[in-house]
């Protein structure tokens, strides 16, 4: 889908037919999703060559960013969807040049959405291609920041979880305490898949993070003489943005590596209390199964085995072997 806009607004015939040129005074170009032919449309307009998703894609630095020989750029970078349900890295791309701004993505962004009203409401400068550019990059580090924000919250409430977590806890207030070792196991289970996806969630945003952090400074270099007072600045206030973001991110990733290792260390408990009561009970077993075997012995002179009250001694005492590992087992705290 092609939508144009020039420095008053959106362009209403930008949605003419399939074989309609396009007209030249749109500044800002966006493809959403293009299909051959439109592509075709825009660089017969432009004259610019627009990338497709296997070039956006590419890792390397040398396609991501590019000087074109018209003058231009072509910029590229690896871009998360906002969608907290999926979180997935999609390719965006921005071809820059003094008079056109031709951007393609393959999924919805609200950023580009946002720039798109502001441009209408005439909220900002949009007067020519180069602040146009910034605007929609200064709205994907703000949808960035809100991002890494929520997940924030999300990690304060996942540390929360792991740390009231107390499985001998039997008190009235304990909910997790006085749950089956079945459900406390899917509990622990559910704790890991949390952290599992907010590890890959947060290796998304970092991603493209990095790739605003390459494009930024690309940009300013690559046109310095071309930008006017206001607009150098602003590059300057992105990239610090960025880096303190990549920040943010890095203490959150810690924060994630800490509630993972304290997961594990609640795993290795809940373990060892398994171990532990299997340890128990076969120790409790061992003096009964010795009784038990000494009486069992078929030596021919046993006065236990001719005593009226030599049966109900023997349960007694096999009963007194293992009811005492049991208690000592109790004052030790081993159970």
């Amino acid at each position: 889908m092609i939508s144009l806009h020039g420095p008053q607004g959106p362009i209403e015939h930008a949605g003419a037919g399939e074989g309609a040129a396009l007209p030249r005074e749109a500044v800002w170009i966006d493809l959403l999703d293009p299909t051959e032919e439109e592509a075709r449309r825009v660089e017969e307009a432009t004259g610019l060559r627009v990338p497709t998703r296997e070039a956006l894609s590419e890792v390397e630095s040398s396609s991501r960013l590019r000087r074109l020989k018209t003058g231009g750029l072509s910029l590229s970078s690896p871009m998360i969807t906002f969608d907290r349900s999926n979180f997935v890295l999609k390719p965006i791309g921005f071809v820059l040049t003094k008079d056109h701004l031709v951007t393609i993505r393959f999924h919805e962004l609200r950023a580009y959405e946002t720039v798109k009203t502001r441009i209408a409401e005439r909220d900002g400068d949009c007067a020519n291609a180069v602040e146009i550019f910034l605007l929609i990059v200064e709205e994907l580090v703000d949808g960035l920041a809100d991002t890494l924000e929520e997940m924030s919250a999300d990690l304060s409430s996942l540390s929360t979880r792991i740390f009231d977590f107390d499985p001998v806890d039997r008190s009235k207030s304990s909910k997790v305490g006085r749950l089956s070792p079945k459900r406390r196991d899917l509990a622990l289970r559910r704790l890991l898949r949390s952290i599992g996806w907010q590890g890959k969630a947060l290796g998304k945003v970092r991603a493209s993070l990095l790739g605003l952090g390459r494009i930024v400074p690309f940009v300013k270099d690559s046109g310095a003489e071309q930008l006017d007072a206001e607009e150098s600045p602003r590059f300057d206030t992105l990239s610090r943005d960025i880096v303190s973001l990549d920040e943010f991110e890095t203490r959150q990733t810690e924060t994630l590596q800490f509630l993972l290792d304290a997961a594990l260390g609640l795993i290795n408990i809940e373990q060892n209390n398994a171990f532990r009561i299997l340890t128990v009970v076969s120790v409790v077993g061992i003096p009964p199964t010795l009784v038990a075997s000494m009486y069992g012995m078929n030596f021919k002179h046993m006065p236990e085995l001719e005593w009226i009250y030599g049966y109900p001694y023997g349960l007694s005492l096999i009963a007194l072997s293992a009811l005492i590992p049991i208690v000592v087992s109790r004052i030790k705290g081993w159970v």
